[in-house]
């Protein structure tokens, strides 16, 4: 992470239950691609690094014989059993609540481990170079994200676009023109350059995938603040006891911009790297000359 910047606990706090609402989808045919990329076949074992509220594991659970899911965050955790049990995924489903600095936690040996739009929050090094050491060899790391740069234009849709520009410099108002994150704050953003950390953790790639968004999403006014109050620098925990001024001036500023309170945007496209283990365990070497 960012040199000046210290984890904490509340840096997602009260923002798990508007996960589900709020949070624009994966581009839908990712399961599959996935699927083929990775020939998975329900067996294995899956290990999603800060899983949020299951996202991404629990539509992947059918793929595998087992997924754990880590994160900091209770709420969290408690999303993702929840979203296990309404797919019947909790029976091979296990949600531990540790950061992924705290790997290995005995957890055993994986077969994939994916960060979803997690990564960023970590001892990238640190945590790379454990997760290789989890992995079965051959085993896959695979770094998932929103396309960034992507332009889907939304002229001739049904109803307005989600103001994101205005609902920024509402936050700003609110919360200080520095991006905050949990007690701190983020002047630069969160860092990039993931490849550059997973090669030099050993991993072997990587594959690059981009699956196709571009579908129209029609939102409600409710789905657009759920999606304001899950993200990290705009999260309920932050507002403290402005949380509900900030919530009526977001409405007012929604329906300045949709008196329908209705919304329409496009799904963004996501983009796959897949870095593989080497098949030679770390450490390994060629037998002695006898």
């Amino acid at each position: 992470m960012a040199e000046d910047w210290v984890w904490d606990e509340t840096l997602f706090a009260g923002a798990a239950p508007y996960y589900d609402r709020g949070r624009l989808p994966y581009a839908p045919t990712l399961v599959p691609v996935l699927a083929d990329a990775l020939g998975l076949d329900g067996t294995g074992r899956l290990l999603d690094v800060g899983c949020g509220p299951g996202t991404l594991s629990v539509p992947l659970a059918p793929l595998f014989g087992e997924v754990v899911g880590v994160d900091p965050d209770p709420g969290m955790l408690d999303e993702a059993a929840r979203r296990a049990a309404a797919a019947g995924r909790a029976a091979k489903s296990r949600w531990v609540g540790i950061r992924a600095e705290d790997l290995p936690a005995d957890l055993g040996t994986f077969t994939v481990a994916v960060f979803a739009q997690s990564f960023h929050w970590m001892d990238r090094d640190l945590v790379a170079a454990t997760v290789r050491g989890m992995l079965r060899p051959g085993g896959a790391l695979v770094h998932v994200s929103d396309l960034k740069g992507e332009r889907l234009g939304i002229d001739g849709l049904a109803y307005p676009g989600v103001p994101y520009g205005a609902i920024d410099e509402l936050v700003k108002r609110y919360l200080g023109p520095v991006r905050r994150a949990g007690r701190g704050v983020l002047p630069n953003g969160t860092p990039g350059g993931e490849a550059a950390v997973i090669a030099r953790a050993g991993f072997l790639g990587p594959e690059r995938h981009v699956v196709p968004g571009g579908q129209v999403l029609e939102r409600a006014e409710d789905d657009v603040v759920a999606g304001t109050f899950s993200m990290s620098y705009s999260a309920p925990g932050l507002f403290g006891a402005r949380r509900d001024a900030f919530e009526a001036d977001l409405r007012h500023l929604l329906r300045s911009s949709s008196p329908t309170g209705r919304f329409c945007e496009r799904g963004p496209s996501t983009e796959v790297f897949v870095w593989r283990s080497p098949t030679v365990p770390a450490g390994a070497g060629r037998p002695a000359d006898l």
